[in-house]
């Protein structure tokens, strides 16, 4: 899990990101303008932070050239904006940023720029802390691999994953709309135990938009996050 900073003056934007990032398991810190994210700063580097460009009080580019003069500028930055000139962009990337999200933002680029500033995040701690020399990175990269194997495919109660032909029994008296949820709720859980909670191939093998299967399980009282929690 990885903490994230949101910072962005539009409530709508903010609670978007915050809720489609904490459903990916992310700690996701709300900043509404510059003074606010300063103070969240202050108070701990986040793993990556996700920087509006135009705020009323103090713009993003401006913010992003304080925590470069400070020093501050040690965690993977992706700025975000509807108006932005390319000029911009590259005076933001030229500065320190990461990278660039023009709104709207799909969730795939941004669950994509996300990733890769994590990842970079990542590997930018452990080349500071690490030791320069072969055996260390061997042993490192062993490790890294270990903790990358794909988890097995079994349910949070270590029952294995019914077959694909399985049977589920269902009330055929009860109301259409009822007997629907029920089968809904066996269809999405039983691709969520196979594919060990990773809401991307679950999108990929229902064929739904992310966004629309987030709904679709909030809908259907289904704790999306029990595999993933417990992967």
């Amino acid at each position: 899990m990885a903490t994230i900073l949101v910072v962005d003056d539009e409530l709508g934007i903010r609670d978007l990101l915050s809720e489609i990032l904490d459903d990916e398991g992310h700690h996701v810190i709300l900043a509404e303008n510059a003074g606010k994210a300063r103070d969240a700063r202050a108070r701990g580097r986040p793993d990556l932070v996700l920087l509006d460009i135009w705020m009323p009080d103090t713009d993003g580019v401006t913010l992003l050239k304080e925590w470069g003069s400070a020093g501050q500028l040690n965690m993977p930055v992706i700025m975000m904006s509807g108006h932005a000139t390319i000029d911009t962009a590259v005076e933001a990337t030229r500065i320190g940023a990461f990278s660039f999200l023009e709104k709207p933002i799909t969730l795939q680029k941004l669950l994509a720029a996300v990733e890769l500033g994590l990842n970079r995040g990542m590997q930018g701690a452990v080349n500071a802390v690490m030791q320069p020399n072969l055996q260390a990175q061997a042993q490192g990269s062993l490790l890294s691999t270990e903790r990358e194997e794909e988890p097995t495919q079994t349910q949070a109660n270590n029952e294995p994953i019914p077959a694909a032909g399985g049977r589920h029994q269902f009330d055929m008296d009860k109301p259409l709309r009822e007997v629907r949820d029920e089968f809904e709720r066996a269809y999405f859980e039983f691709h969520l135990a196979k594919e060990g909670g990773s809401m991307t191939r679950v999108a990929e093998k229902t064929g739904l938009e992310r966004t629309h299967l987030y709904r679709k399980l909030k809908q259907l009282g289904i704790d999306f996050l029990r595999n993933k929690r417990q992967s």
